[in-house]
């Protein structure tokens, strides 16, 4: 299971929205991609969010898991 993410493996979007990945839906907001460009290599935690709260009309068993991004990390660089 994926539990971060990066801007390069999320394609380096650079609009906010919803995007679809092996994993599931990723909403990517605007504040999201302000933190990614002025840290390239920082890595976001994949945050679930509960089938209460989706807004498909598809049946729970068809819907696919949604995600948006949570706290993130920088990379440790060395001197």
């Amino acid at each position: 299971m994926v539990n971060k993410i990066t801007w390069r493996r999320a394609g380096g979007v650079t609009e906010p929205g919803r995007y679809m990945f092996t994993f599931g839906w990723l909403t990517v907001t605007e504040q999201d991609l302000a933190i990614w460009q002025q840290f390239p290599e920082a890595s976001f935690t994949l945050v679930e969010l509960p089938a209460s709260s989706r807004e498909s009309g598809e049946p729970d068993e068809l819907q696919s898991e949604e995600f948006h991004l949570g706290t993130f990390e920088l990379p440790i660089t060395s001197h």
